[in-house]
């Protein structure tokens, strides 16, 4: 009954012929639309790689993948999919989630703040003008207080339970890049700052330079664009692992997540994305972006050209072009 569930879900994701077939989906469709979506944007030369952190920089703006992973824990990739990148901000979901299983949704809501706040992503005025200093756990300020959150004595304590999650998300041993760790490291005095801020106001809730550090090397763990749609489907699939069968969230704290990503998962472009794409979504400047539609896939995408705002420009328009293809849309009523 459940793979039947599956397969009527992705037939109306992506499209079928006039029968229904054995199969659960119908996997050339799907295989076409990801092609279709590569060839339409490979040569889009627009943005520019992230330069504030120099290893980024020297990243090759010619890398471009796509990869999408269904609820039942099926796989399809297409591009530079092997391709290693750092995930940025995107790491700032799966940290989120923890703290959310350890602490619950009203912790975060209580100490960090769901709201967006509207402002770029390193914003200190964010805090500033807001006068409960409340920001958002997709901000680096509300990300750096989140990591704060994390249970353990010790750095090293918090920093393997953070590991050991980001790798239960992509069923495989992740490490740190560590050229990209240090660059970060060395260039990080505006994180300290913003830290050291919410720490004068009460909302930081350890030690700056332990949980800064923690942060920065959370922000550079490699991926590839299947392993970061791989952790992305345990959001599709309700907090369930669709490959390990494993639970690892609430299904409650996945819609918490789900909604802090469609208000604030792309910045200060965040409205623009829901109004047009109408996905939870959540970019990282290392070029990745994740996108759920939720019961039914997850799909990643990496390039590392950017927009103004910090979000991968191929990205954006690959997985747009999915997303309307599938017609999935959260927001959109179908019979």
């Amino acid at each position: 009954m459940k793979k039947i569930l599956y397969s009527l879900l992705l037939v109306l994701a992506f499209g079928s012929s006039t029968q229904l077939d054995a199969r659960p989906y119908d996997a050339a469709k799907v295989e076409q639309v990801l092609a279709q979506a590569h060839a339409l944007y490979k040569d889009d030369k627009s943005g520019a790689n992230a330069d504030y952190i120099p290893a980024l920089a020297k990243v090759d703006s010619e890398r471009f993948a796509i990869a999408v992973v269904t609820v039942n824990g099926e796989v399809f990739t297409r591009g530079d999919i092997n391709t290693r990148f750092s995930i940025q901000s995107i790491s700032k979901v799966f940290t989120l989630a923890l703290a959310m299983e350890q602490k619950g949704a009203e912790a975060i809501r209580d100490k960090i703040g769901v709201n967006a706040t509207g402002l770029p992503f390193n914003s200190v005025a964010a805090i500033e003008l807001n006068e409960a200093r409340a920001v958002n756990p997709l901000v680096n300020a509300g990300a750096m207080a989140t990591v704060s959150l994390i249970g353990g004595d010790k750095a090293e304590q918090k920093w393997q339970a953070i590991s050991a999650w980001y790798e239960q998300f992509a069923t495989t041993k992740l490490g740190v890049l560590e050229e990209v760790y240090s660059s970060e490291s060395n260039s990080n005095g505006h994180n300290l700052a913003i830290a050291e801020l919410l720490k004068s106001y009460g909302r930081f809730y350890g030690d700056v330079d332990i949980n800064l550090d923690i942060y920065t090397r959370q922000c550079s763990v490699g991926v590839t664009t299947k392993e970061l749609a791989m952790m992305a489907s345990v959001l599709a699939n309700g907090g369930t692992h669709p490959i390990s069968g494993e639970r690892l969230m609430s299904a409650d704290n996945v819609e918490r997540v789900l909604a802090v990503m469609t208000t604030a998962g792309l910045y200060e472009t965040s409205g623009q994305w829901a109004y047009t794409v109408g996905l939870p979504a959540k970019s990282g400047v290392g070029g990745g972006i994740i996108a759920i539609m939720p019961g039914k896939f997850a799909i990643a995408a990496f390039s590392p050209r950017l927009d103004g705002a910090g979000n991968s420009v191929r990205a954006q328009k690959a997985i747009g072009y999915i997303a309307d293809k599938a017609k999935a849309n959260i927001f959109s009523h179908q019979d």
